[in-house]
């Protein structure tokens, strides 16, 4: 704020600097604010799973005789099917190539119908293929066409046969082999010219829709033939010739389709120009070892080397839709495909280029092929060595492309090319040499986000990893673990395939291993809760294989996320599922989770809170037993968490609580139908007693039931009428009713008065009928209770949420008073003289009989019985189902059958995205996160510490980052404060005056308290609901609104993390508490808000809330107008120690040591209570110090001197010595002080007075400078003084005054 000054020399490095070591508060992941996003999932299932189950195999090879629009060279290729025809009578030899080439098709697919028809006429072929079509329905056929004794096809679109007697060529058009064919078909042409067949057959499918058009175009039902889906290999082009080498085979398309690997070593071999080897010769690869299904040996590599290759390839080149239909649709159309990428290489290399339908892009020249010719060159090298009995050595192809995939993990990312090795590394996974590797590289790959694991599923890990889910290897546990964690939280739909193929048992016996490490079993129990969530035969599958147990025993690890997956597979275990719910009941597992609402993470509290709403959640039939449970269970809820210092935990008490409310909705419709009564009648009391209202004697107590806020000056010690923590008997937990319970309470003990006062909020009248209801302390009306005060929560989602369920349960209400209100008002009205048909409610006034509200169903007249809540005897023991919610009602018959209950669900009204949420965990990157130690449920976890890092944490390690460079940056700016505050300190110790003005503004209201940021030029303003900030030169920058209710003010604020990203805390003395990020900006976020001081009376004076912030430990001191001093955990997000303050008055001042454990408290009474919070809380009260005779306006705690200054309303300043009961020496201000201000860092404090008067004096008492007003001096206002604050480091004074009026002063600058 002062002028800028020389910056002290300070060193570059900022590794030394205690800012990196300084927790940060409110920034973990659960305080980010990204919303839950759904996962983009692509398609990588098949629609439909095809097979091709019949291959027409039609030879047309007239052997002996060449066609006539052919001429052969000499010598010229000859071999079919491997098989030289010439060798053997011609029908033989065409006999032995029909057989020959069936059983290279069986190789692909050994389990088709395989006819062949060996040079066949038009009635054959018509015949064989209507045969083939009736009785594969609607499978794939394959049509395998031989033309290499007959003519080539013509334009068209006819291929050619015979006649019977073989002395004439018949043409068979491709528009009638459509209709015999039918779809789904694949063909296959091995002739010359094969492109016109392609051409002709989309032009007679175009024809066959047009036709179908036509005649069944009126016809509705039946679908248009869809020839043009069919598949369609041809040999080559139109006008293209097949090679005639007589090196290689005459069908050298069919050759390299159906025996690849054999075809490919010929090719390999003839390339002379290529071979490392030239010793090879054609011969000696007819004795090539192996079978082509054997991994380990030579031929069988070469087949599953080529595999991987050739998908490699494909993936890469084609688009991803055609990739999945073609090579995972259907195993022989996949593997015909992988062989076409060969033939075209092949056969391009002899002007002859094959063409496909679909086409397909250009792969020939590919440099997977390189990759390909290697492993070729070195499997050939030691043929020789091998075919004379030497072992065969495995060939180092799929380490070296996981070698380069591990390249790739290394730099790869996003937004670079997708690795091209993915299809190998699947490959991999079938050898159990390389497995574990593939396995880890894989895992890590995934851990790269959900990008990566939906490039693996539409590769087609899927099925690999899926069977390998039946392997006993222990080394294998962690790795498929955390592969399936992932992909399940990106594709939640494998549960069906798990339960399916029993993978359940799998992650059952991981999470039973109790010697695997947390991580593992974490990522198992992520696993069973994907399995079995909304999934009805998952959750089956997970009761059977004892899940229940194995979770319940394991609820207190130490590790946090453990317990947290835990408890959430618990809750969707038994979510609707009647079975579940009673088996865990008999575990205790609800008395097992209950547990961990006090445990220390917000998360597990919340998956805690998720467990036992859902068992609430279950269409149960109603006995005396499940509704003692369903009581126990929100009483333990609402006793545990309602004031939980987490807005994700109380979320989801609002949406557990929401259960309990649908299965008793009769009893809460009447809950909610009393209190609508009651509210009316005070209502109507209020408006016959109006003037009483405004008497004399209410005079501290407003109209509106808000409490009156006394100016400083007027502060005295006064006695505050009233026990501020007395009421009736509430459940420990829920906000504690007001003095006006009480003072209700005294006026029906004496003499029935009228109300002096009306309700300050709604939840105040709640409490407040705690006296005038029969069954105040009933489950129903302390559930109902807890979700009121939920209603006015200060977080608005959590508000939001519960005023949903309360406005839907009070417009059923309203409905029955609405109705009772005209019957009262008719002329003529007479009630049943039995009981029988009305409710029995909380009071004895009688209620509305169920004909006005079809909701409110007549309860079973039951013997009375004992019951652990006598009260529940009041309502009937039968559940209500409705289908909708309770905005939906419908009536129950009494005679409910489990069947009937198993049929309706109750559709929630509120809902959360918290499981879904925790489930995004799993698509981070895990690998990153920073490894934490492990904890107990009872330990202590700093912001460090926890399990859920911050970014900043996380990314800190990255010099090289933004965020790192930014902290950097941040962290040697305030050394650099830090060390100019010490150089002014040795300045101000040469008599500096405190009194010149750098500026003075009007604020929009009047300031209650102000702050300087440490580091920044900022001051932060805060009015009554609202704050400010303003910039060095009194210039407003912005103004904001804090959301507190109007009837409440800001009383408190504090700035968080303010040595790096800052936060803003304001406290409002209703005792909530509200943090801003981004708080200067108006996309400003609430990051928690919560109710710091529980129910905090409205009294007519008072402190309102006061507090203290440590940095180092993230904890929150707070206080006020209540007896306790109150301390949170903000990293726990949790209440951890209440320490009474032993006074009757409020407490006004606190201030701790932000090196240790003490705390010194200033009260109304004038006393000073000093604490060690080390201590239990009944004996943390150390020493009262008692010199001051009247309210104590400040006090401020210096450990490293020992000393303690305090300052009260009548202007003593005292100074005390630790341990030292009595004060060392006084300071007159010779003022009434209304405000007091203490520099952390220079030997002075300041006062200030209604007298428009501030006072700033030394340790010793010398006064350093007093500033008053000036009427005629313009640049010296001073208004009554309402807050002053000294800057952290600077010697700066900050004052607002009740004239709206707030002031900059500084020392004199020439000085």
């Amino acid at each position: 704020m002062v002028a800028a000054m020389r910056e002290p020399e300070l060193d570059d490095d900022s590794s030394h600097l205690p800012d990196w070591k300084l927790p940060l508060a409110f920034s973990n992941a659960r305080h980010a604010s990204e919303p839950c996003e759904s996962i983009p999932t692509q398609t990588w299932r098949m629609k439909e799973r095809m097979k091709t189950v019949s291959v027409a195999l039609v030879m047309c090879l007239n052997i002996g005789v060449d066609p006539p629009d052919v001429v052969k060279t000499q010598p010229c290729a000859r071999l079919e099917c491997w098989l030289d025809p010439l060798q053997s009578p011609p029908q033989k030899a065409l006999e032995s190539i029909g057989a020959a080439l069936q059983k290279q098709y069986e190789r692909w697919q050994s389990r088709a119908r395989y006819k062949l028809s060996l040079d066949p006429t038009v009635e054959e072929v018509k015949k064989l293929c209507s045969s083939l079509r009736r009785n594969s329905k609607e499978d794939r056929v394959l049509f395998h066409y031989n033309g290499h004794g007959v003519p080539k096809p013509t334009i068209n679109g006819e291929i050619w046969v015979f006649n019977r007697t073989y002395t004439q060529y018949i043409p068979l058009s491709m528009y009638d082999l459509q209709q015999w064919m039918g779809a789904p078909s694949i063909y296959v042409y091995d002739c010359s010219s094969a492109g016109l067949i392609l051409e002709s057959f989309n032009k007679f499918a175009i024809q066959h829709e047009r036709e179908f058009e036509i005649s069944l175009g009126s016809v509705k039902g039946q679908a248009p033939p869809c020839y043009r889906s069919c598949i369609q290999l041809a040999a080559c082009r139109q006008h293209q010739v097949l090679p005639m080498n007589p090196e290689l085979p005459a069908d050298l398309f069919t050759s390299c389709l159906t025996t690849p690997v054999q075809m490919a070593l010929r090719w390999f071999v003839l390339q002379k120009a290529s071979r490392l080897v030239p010793s090879v010769t054609l011969e000696l690869l007819e004795r090539v070892p192996g079978q082509l299904h054997d991994r380990r040996t030579m031929l069988g590599e070469l087949n599953w080397i080529f595999t991987a290759i050739t998908d490699t390839i494909a993936w890469n080149v084609l688009p991803k839709a055609l990739f999945q239909r073609l090579f995972r649709q259907d195993l022989l159309v996949a593997s015909l495909f992988r062989n076409f990428l060969l033939a075209e290489r092949v056969m391009r290399a002899y002007d002859c280029q094959p063409v496909s339908q679909p086409a397909l892009p250009p792969t020939f020249q590919h440099p997977m092929w390189q990759a390909w010719d290697l492993a070729l060159d070195l499997c050939l090298a030691q043929l020789a060595r091998v075919q004379q009995g030497h072992p065969f050595q495995h060939s180092p192809f799929f380490a070296q492309q996981l070698t380069a995939f591990q390249v790739w993990l290394t730099f790869g990312s996003e937004q670079s090319a997708p690795p091209e090795q993915l299809p190998i590394v699947l490959q991999v996974l079938l050898s159990q040499i390389h497995r574990v590797r593939a396995l880890d590289l894989l895992g890590r790959f995934l851990d790269l986000g959900p990008w990566a694991v939906n490039l693996a599923l539409s590769v087609g890990i899927f099925p690999y990893i899926l069977k390998l889910l039946q392997s006993c290897a222990r080394d294998l546990r962690p790795l498929l673990v955390s592969i399936w964690a992932k992909i399940l939280a990106v594709d939640q739909s494998c549960q069906v395939d798990l339960v399916r193929d029993n993978g359940h048992r799998y992650f059952l016996s991981v999470l039973s291993d109790l010697s695997m490490p947390p991580e593992h079993r974490t990522m198992a129990a992520f696993v069973m809760s994907c399995i079995v969530a909304n999934y009805p035969s998952g959750q089956e599958a997970a009761l059977k294989g004892n899940v229940i147990a194995l979770c319940t025993e394991q609820l207190t690890d130490s590790h946090p996320r453990l317990r947290q997956w835990l408890a959430i597979c618990l809750g969707r275990t038994w979510n609707g599922y009647t079975a579940a719910r009673w088996c865990g009941i008999r575990d205790s597992a609800h008395e097992k989770l209950s547990t961990l609402l006090a445990d220390p993470v917000p998360e597990v509290r919340a998956a805690a809170v998720f467990a036992l709403g859902t068992i609430l959640n279950c269409p149960a039939k109603r006995t005396d037993h499940a509704d003692t449970i369903d009581h126990n269970i929100g009483m333990t809820l609402i006793s545990s968490v309602a004031n939980d210092g987490s807005p994700m935990v109380r979320k989801e008490l609002v949406v557990a609580l929401q259960w309990l409310l649908f299965v008793f909705e009769t009893q809460f419709v009447a809950v909610a139908y009393q209190y609508l009564e009651e509210e009316t009648s005070k209502e109507a009391v209020h408006a016959n007693n109006l003037g009483n209202l405004l008497s004399p004697a209410s005079a501290e107590i407003t109209p509106l039931g808000m409490k009156k806020v006394a100016s400083r000056d007027r502060l005295k010690l006064l006695p505050i009428t009233g026990n501020l923590l007395s009421g009736a008997a509430v459940v420990e937990g829920l906000p504690e009713p007001p003095p006006v319970l009480l003072a209700q309470q005294q006026q029906q003990q004496q003499a029935p008065v009228q109300e002096k006062m009306r309700r300050v909020s709604s939840s105040t009248s709640i409490c407040s009928l705690g006296s005038i209801l029969g069954s105040y302390g009933s489950v129903y009306s302390q559930v109902w209770r807890a979700l009121v005060t939920l209603g006015n929560d200060p977080h608005p989602e959590v508000a939001t949420m519960a005023r949903l369920l309360l406005k839907a349960y009070r417009d059923k209400a309203q409905s029955s008073f609405e109705a009772k209100k005209c019957r009262k008002g008719s002329v003529c009205h007479s009630e049943p003289s039995s009981p029988s048909g009305k409710i029995s409610y909380l009071s004895s006034e009688s209620p509305p009989p169920t004909s006005m509200n079809l909701s409110l169903r007549p309860p079973v007249q039951t013997p009375t019985r004992s019951h652990q809540f006598q009260h529940t005897a009041h309502f009937s023991r039968s559940r209500k189902i409705f289908d909708r919610g309770p905005d939906v009602p419908a009536p129950v018959a009494e005679d409910d059958t489990e069947e009937h209950l198993n049929a309706r669900s109750s559709s929630p009204l509120v809902t959360t995205g918290f499981v879904d949420w925790c489930s995004q965990y799993f698509t981070r990157p895990l690998n990153k996160i920073l490894d934490v130690p492990q904890l107990g449920a009872g330990d202590s976890l700093t912001a460090r510490e926890s399990p859920w890092c911050q970014v900043q944490v996380t990314q800190a390690s990255d010099s090289e980052s933004m965020e790192h460079q930014q902290r950097e940056w941040r962290f040697l700016r305030n050394a650099r404060i830090r060390l100019a505050a010490q150089a002014e300190r040795r300045k101000t110790a040469t008599g500096a005056r405190l009194d010149e003005q750098v500026f003075y503004s009007r604020c929009p209201s009047v300031p209650t308290c102000l702050a300087f940021h440490p580091h920044e030029a900022e001051l932060c303003v805060a009015n009554r609901d609202s704050y400010s900030l303003w910039d060095d030169h009194g210039n407003l920058q912005s103004c904001h609104m804090n959301e507190n209710p109007a009837q409440t003010r800001i009383t408190a604020l504090t700035y968080l993390n303010a040595h790096d990203v800052p936060l803003l805390l304001l406290g409002s003395d209703d005792g909530a508490v509200r943090v801003w990020r981004n708080y200067s900006l108006s996309n400003r976020e609430l990051v928690a808000a919560f109710q710091a001081l529980g129910d905090v009376p409205m009294t007519a004076r008072g402190s309102g809330m006061v507090l203290d912030w440590d940095q180092e430990t993230t904890t929150l001191i707070t206080s006020g107008d209540v007896k306790v001093i109150r301390v949170w955990d903000t990293n726990q997000e949790k209440k951890v120690l209440d320490m009474p303050t032993g006074a009757d008055y409020p407490i006004t001042s606190l201030s701790i040591d932000h090196e240790g454990s003490l705390l010194v408290a200033g009260c109304g009474d004038g006393t000073i209570r000093v604490y060690d919070r080390r201590l239990p809380p009944a004996d943390c009260r150390i020493m009262t110090l008692r010199e001051h005779n009247s309210w104590i306006v400040n006090v401020h705690l210096n450990v490293r001197e020992r000393r303690i200054t305090s300052g009260c309303v009548t202007g003593d300043v005292r100074f005390w010595e630790l341990g030292q009961s009595c004060s060392t020496h006084t300071v007159s201000t010779h003022v009434d002080m209304t405000a007091m201000a203490v520099h952390p860092v220079f030997d002075v404090f300041a006062c200030g007075s209604a007298s428009q008067q501030i006072s700033v004096f030394n340790k010793e008492g010398d006064n350093m400078g007093s500033i008053r007003h000036h009427d005629w001096f313009i640049n010296q206002r001073v208004g009554p003084v309402s807050c002053l604050a000294f800057h952290p480091y600077k010697m700066c004074l900050a004052s607002g005054s009740t004239d709206s009026i707030i002031g900059v002063y500084t020392t004199d600058r020439k000085h």
